[in-house]
């Protein structure tokens, strides 16, 4: 069954959720860029930076819920 267009059983994620993500994900980057630094991985610095970037969008994403609740 279906409400408003959400499958039954999904909700969406409470804003505090989202900036927590953000957070996680944000030191989960910090701590893979810095390994590749250490160890010369190109790779797994630039995975580090990006995860870093996905952290700030979900905490971002997690204000603006606030801003309209």
């Amino acid at each position: 069954m279906e409400e408003r267009g959400k499958p039954v059983g999904r909700r969406s994620k409470t804003s505090g959720e989202d900036r927590s993500e953000g957070a996680a994900d944000k030191v989960k980057g910090r701590l893979k860029e810095a390994a590749g630094a250490v160890t010369g991985d190109e790779n797994l610095k630039a995975e580090g930076r990006s995860d870093q970037r996905k952290g700030t969008v979900k905490e971002k994403k997690g204000k603006l819920k606030d801003l309209f609740n």
